[in-house]
């Protein structure tokens, strides 16, 4: 079993990347949230992997943190849910996003990763509830640092303020966010001042 591959990036190319490893090129399949983090091509780079292994098919996936790759066991472990489809959430919306949404109960957020429907989004909401305790990623100098808090359920407050954010073009992962830190500090505040604490909190510093 490969768990971590560290190495030189060698070759970017869609949906993966080839890292040099002791002369090695391991292909490897990233989301495009992981595409788009890796350095350039030359530059030294570590990627936590997960392999696949069928009958047909032998593949790599990377992710920067082990916290995504703990998100991704959890998404495959969802009846439905393959690695494409896991791979597609966590590039959507991330590991944090995913958090935020499974907290808020939004599987609209996780319906817009390509390719996931509206049925498996709300399964992988429900079933992650009771599957996951509410990883959340730590700031990005620490990565792989892992905050566990109790997870509350969603409310039609908290929901609707959701959907406003996303209709003012803010994306699910920022709104998700700061609905959370809101609902938290305030946790019988209305749709109103949820969507009012949200916009201060993604407001420019």
């Amino acid at each position: 079993m490969i768990g971590r591959l560290k190495g030189r990036v060698d070759h970017k190319g869609e949906g993966h990347v080839i890292l040099d490893v002791g002369g090695v090129g391991y292909v490897v399949s990233v989301s495009d949230r992981t595409l788009h983090a890796m350095p350039p091509v030359g530059e030294a780079t570590m990627l936590w992997t997960e392999m696949v292994v069928r009958e047909d098919l032998l593949q790599l996936l990377g992710f920067t943190t082990l916290v995504e790759r703990d998100w991704h066991r959890l998404l495959v472990s969802i009846q439905g849910v393959g690695a494409k489809a896991s791979m597609a959430i966590l590039g959507a919306i991330g590991p944090e996003g995913l958090a935020n949404a499974v907290a808020l109960g939004d599987w609209g957020s996780v319906k817009a990763a390509p390719g996931v429907g509206p049925k498996i989004a709300q399964r992988v909401v429900n079933e992650l509830k009771g599957k996951a305790p509410a990883m959340m990623a730590a700031p990005a100098s620490t990565p792989d640092a892992v905050v566990i808090e109790s997870m509350a359920p969603a409310t039609s407050a908290q929901s609707d303020a959701m959907s406003a954010l996303a209709n003012l073009g803010y994306g699910p992962a920022d709104a998700a966010r700061a609905v959370a830190e809101a609902a938290r500090d305030t946790p019988d505040a209305s749709e109103a001042a949820l969507i009012r604490d949200a916009l201060k909190r993604l407001a420019p510093q």
